[in-house]
């Protein structure tokens, strides 16, 4: 069964994340930072991403470099441990979503960026 979220744009689910993040008093800004760091993508770029149609396959696919050190990245996004998610995209897709809910918990960005 194919996933409808690979075929969903990227830019319509991206003002979720930065709601999620700002209804808990964090930023836009740290929501960016957290995705450039997970991609690769420049702010023009990351811009370009939200503003374009491209579908979440797509965006994963254009990233510039995805961070080897994303793999590091452990947790569970609805009941489901990242790290253990055996369809490349979406453990992709799983990461950007742990990334975005440890923001939204308060975590630190240094502890969210894996630094």
């Amino acid at each position: 069964m194919a996933h409808r979220i690979y075929s969903t744009s990227f830019g319509s689910v991206y003002p979720l994340y930065v709601t999620k993040a700002e209804r808990k008093g964090r930023t836009k800004a740290e929501v960016d930072q957290a995705i450039r760091w997970l991609t690769g993508y420049s702010d023009e770029e990351l811009a370009a991403a939200v503003a374009d149609a491209r579908t979440f396959e797509q965006f994963f696919a254009r990233a510039p470099m995805m961070n080897p050190a994303r793999e590091t990245i452990r947790g569970t996004v609805c009941g489901v441990r990242v790290h253990e998610v055996e369809e490349p995209l979406m453990r992709e897709i799983r990461y950007l979503d742990l990334l975005i809910d440890e923001i939204a918990r308060g975590k630190a960005m240094e502890k969210v960026l894996r630094a």
